[in-house]
This record gives C-alpha cells, sequence and structure tokens, in this order.
C-alpha cells in the first residue's frame, strides 16, 4: 500500500509569509495539496470542504483570531497535526496553544525553518 498523499491548510492573513511557507513546503516536503485561507471565516469554509492533515495557524488574523480557529479545529478534527506560527512568542501564547491542542508552536522570526522537519516527520 503507498503513502498516503498529505494536504495542508494555511491560515494567515500574511500574503508574503504564505508565499514564503509555500516555497520552503514544495522544495523540502511531499505535499499533496496546499489550501490556503487569509481568515477565520475562510478557514472553517476550507475545513467544511476539505480534511486537512496539517494545519498551520497564525495568531493574529482579522475577526475571529487563531486561537479560536486552533479550538475549532481541533473539535473537527482531531487527527490533524495543527501548527501555530506567530510573531507573538512568549510563553503564554505556547502554553495557551498546547493546552488546546496545538502539537508545535513556532516563532516566525527565528524557528520558521523548522517547518519542513516537522511535516516531514508527521505519519511516521
Amino acid at each position: 500500500m503507498g503513502k498516503r498523499k498529505t494536504t495542508l491548510l494555511i491560515v494567515d492573513d500574511n500574503k508574503f509569509f504564505i508565499e514564503r511557507v509555500i516555497s520552503l513546503i514544495e522544495e523540502s516536503c511531499q505535499i499533496a495539496k496546499i489550501e490556503i485561507a487569509y481568515d477565520y471565516e475562510k478557514a472553517i469554509t476550507s475545513l467544511e470542504n476539505n480534511t486537512p492533515d496539517i494545519v498551520l495557524l497564525d495568531i493574529n488574523m482579522p475577526g475571529k483570531n487563531g486561537i479560536e480557529l486552533l479550538q475549532e479545529v481541533r473539535r473537527r478534527e482531531k487527527q490533524c497535526l495543527i501548527i501555530m506560527i506567530s510573531n507573538h512568542d512568549n510563553e503564554y501564547y505556547r502554553e495557551q496553544c498546547k493546552k488546546l491542542g496545538a502539537d508545535h508552536f513556532l516563532d516566525k522570526s527565528d524557528e520558521f525553518g523548522m517547518l519542513p522537519s516537522i511535516i516531514n516527520d508527521f505519519g511516521k
């Protein structure tokens, strides 16, 4: 039986950051499909139409924030890998996100490069 194709949902309101993530992932990871949402509502629509294996969430977004979305994703998709990535790198946010079900919390500025190894380790 072949390896399952991995799907990824990226939720961030920064288009430049999303382009960087996609570029990094495409050169380093085997991802079958990448979905993009720029805010909470678009992410919910994507979740209604797809079941991602990995969800990459920012905290600050227009409307509801990434922590609220984390709770909703975890409620809907208990088995997916959730990676929070934010400029809000302090212990409060790290602890809060972990407590609510995030598998990883990365600082956008200096832990961004860890994404490929986390994604590639998924499902091993």
